[in-house]
This record gives C-alpha cells, structure tokens and sequence, in this order.
C-alpha cells in the first residue's frame, strides 16, 4: 500500500471509555483514525507522522535483520515481514503454536546482536499446555529462502504454567557482551510470585543466548531458586531496553490503577511489587500501607494515574538532537508516546506525544536512526521523521 501521513485524533467521548480497571486489556474496541494531518509539535522537536501500515490487530514487537528486512509480531501468531518501509505481504511460515488469550500470545522477537554471521532471530511467546495455560518461553530460529522459520530451538520456557492470559510481559533485548535478558509478568491473580524465587515469574531474566544459564547470575547458588532470575518484584514488566553506551538495562511496567514504573534494573535487586507500590487495587483499597522498604528498590520515576507503559527505547540517534538520551514509552490506556527526559540516569520531567495515535504497543529505534512505533486499536506502524 502506498504510504501517507496521518495523525490520529479520537473523540473525548471515546477516550473516556478507556477505565483505568481495564488499561491492560487486549480487548478494547478503538475508533478509526479520522482527519489527517501532516506534523505534531513537541516541546522539542517538529515531527512528521509518517504511516507505512495500517491493518495490523494486535501488534508488540519489531526488529530489523541484518539485510534491512523488519520483522513486526501480531498476539496472535504471525510476524510480518517489512522492507524498505513497506509491507512485502510476506509472513514467516512455520511458527510455533501459541497459546493466545487476553495478553498472551506471540509477542516480542529480537535478532541477535551477530545475526549477520548466525542467522537467529528470537521470539517471545506462551507456549500452550493442557487446561487453558501457558508458559512465557523464549525460542530461537533462522529463516530460509522462503522465510520459514528453521532450526528452531526452545532454549527456556519460564515455569510453573499457568491458566489464562494475564501479565506475561514480555520483551527480550541483548547487552554488550551477548547475554539475553527477557521479562516475565506475575501472571495476575498471585501477585505474591513476584517475591518468591522459586517461581519464574514477576521477574527479569538473563541468560545465554542458547539458553544456559550464566554462573554469576545471582541466585545460581541458592537452593530452590530459578537459575535465570536477574532482578525481582516486577509487576507486568511489557518495557526492556539495554543502553548500550552506559551498560545500563531499562524496564518500564504496568502498576494496577496507579503506580506504573521505570525502573532501573541492577543484578540481584527487589523492586518491590507487591509489598511496596505507588497504585492501589482496581477497586480503590490499598494494595499495601507503604511505597518505601528498606531492600526494596525505588522507581526512576512513576505514574499515578497509570498511563499502562509498554514498549521502550531510547534515544541514540543523531537525527533527533534534542531527544538523545531520553526514554520514550508507549502508552496504551492514555495512547500516546511518553518522552522521559532523562539526565544520565536521573528522570526530570515527561512529556505526552502524538496524543490519541492509538494504544502504543512498542516504540524502537531502527538501525539508521529512524523511530518507529506500532498500536493497537487503530493499527498502525509509523515513523517519525524529524522535519527540518
């Protein structure tokens, strides 16, 4: 199709509709975009809203292959293939069954950092098990010629299963030395998990990027505990982004109503969900009497109410002097894309971009500096172009 610029702008009534009760749900109706226009003024830059793709349903994750090729998921288990900023009206053949309810499903996919020598590409998704469960597993494989997915390999799944489809996270990026770390989400109903070791959910991840697992994580030599766990206390952790440049990984995730976060992730820490949180249940009683613990790690910064972050990264690219270094989140309740303003490590203040655009699923930095992002609801992948 052929592309156009769009700016998406949905009625006050409607946005309404759209509860802090239901701000993680994949089920939401959304009205279609309606009146074009051609630029947004932000506080710091002047940005062409440039739409490459409007069918997708439920879109999460992007990358790009070393020959230019984006790859861009769909919940339901599809990964659609992009070149030259067009849809080839090509899909990967050949994936996995997934076990797609509510917020699971296919969901992120990543190449690795050397996909120009080894050909893998890595994906996210539930694996199905009897009984309406499923298990966040991370799975690694190359295409062929005709773009099915070969030499597929589990290299984890994240146990115990577990029945219906709520808080899975999930993203995977690598760190400067090949490592892979993924999120994994409470899974809802037993926030409890996210304090307990043995279980590998309500965490951050890191291991191999064939799925052993390091020997300095830090809880290796603790007995019962889940080899793989990085960091923990992790509500729905759906935002991972590793900084290359300072060996710093970010995470953004979902607070109930109230109390999203970005989090700082470092070997080892608890971040605090649930003993500590800035959010309350949907109901409007307290979660817990406290947002302090000694032990407990501290957000960068935090939403109240809950904007529902989502995909992240940030922002490294020359073509956009003004944001470099900040943290951009997309927004799903409150659709719109979150500039964090950082200084170095430090949050100082945040700005809401391209209000409306739609439930913002993901937003990437390609590897020619460009930023993209994709939604939900009005299903669409844009790129933002910088307008001189």
């Amino acid at each position: 199709m052929n592309r156009y610029n769009l700016w998406i702008l949905i009625g006050a009534g409607m946005l309404a509709t759209v509860s802090c009760a239901t701000k993680e749900a994949d089920d939401i109706n959304q009205p279609e975009p309606v009146d074009p226009t051609f630029a947004q003024q932000t506080e710091k830059h002047l940005i062409k809203v440039d739409t490459l793709f409007t069918e997708f349903e439920s879109p999460w994750g992007m990358t790009w292959l070393s020959d230019g090729k984006m790859l861009v998921t769909e919940r339901k288990g599809e990964i659609l293939i992009f070149e030259n900023d067009e849809f080839t009206g090509q899909k990967v053949t050949g994936l996995p069954e997934v076990h797609e309810v509510n917020q699971a499903g296919l969901l992120d996919v990543a190449a690795h950092p050397n996909h120009a020598e080894n050909g893998w590409i890595y994906i996210a998704y539930a694996k199905p098990f009897p009984d309406n469960k499923g298990a966040l597993t991370i799975m690694r494989f190359k295409l062929d010629d005709n773009n099915n997915a070969i030499d597929q390999e589990e290299i984890i799944v994240a146990m115990p299963e577990w029945e219906g489809g709520r808080h899975f996270g999930s993203r995977i990026v690598f760190d400067n030395e090949g490592y892979l770390y993924f999120s994994n989400g409470d899974k809802g109903n037993k926030p409890e998990n996210a304090q307990t070791l043995t279980n590998a959910h309500g965490k951050v991840h890191r291991i191999h990027d064939d799925g052993r697992i390091p020997a300095d994580n830090p809880f290796v030599n603790e007995e019962g505990a889940v080899g793989s766990i990085w960091s923990y206390g992790n509500r729905n952790p759906q935002g991972l982004y590793f900084d290359k440049a300072n060996n710093r990984l970010w995470e953004a995730e979902h607070g109930p109503m109230g109390g999203d976060e970005l989090n700082l992730i470092e070997k080892g820490k608890n971040y605090g969900w649930p003993v500590i949180t800035y959010g309350q249940n949907y109901d409007g009683t307290p979660i817990t009497e406290i947002t302090e613990k000694e032990g407990m790690e501290q957000p960068v910064t935090y939403y109240v109410p809950s904007i529902a972050t989502c995909g992240m990264t940030m922002v490294t690219s020359d073509r956009y002097p003004n944001w470099k270094g900040d943290i951009l989140i997309g927004a799903l309740a409150k659709m719109h894309i979150n500039r964090v303003d950082m200084d170095g490590a430090t949050a100082l203040s945040q700005e809401v971009m391209f209000q409306d655009i739609g439930r913002v699923r993901q937003v990437s930095e390609s590897p020619d500096g460009y930023l993209y992002a994709i939604t939900e609801g009005t299903g669409l992948l844009v790129k933002l172009l910088p307008v001189e």
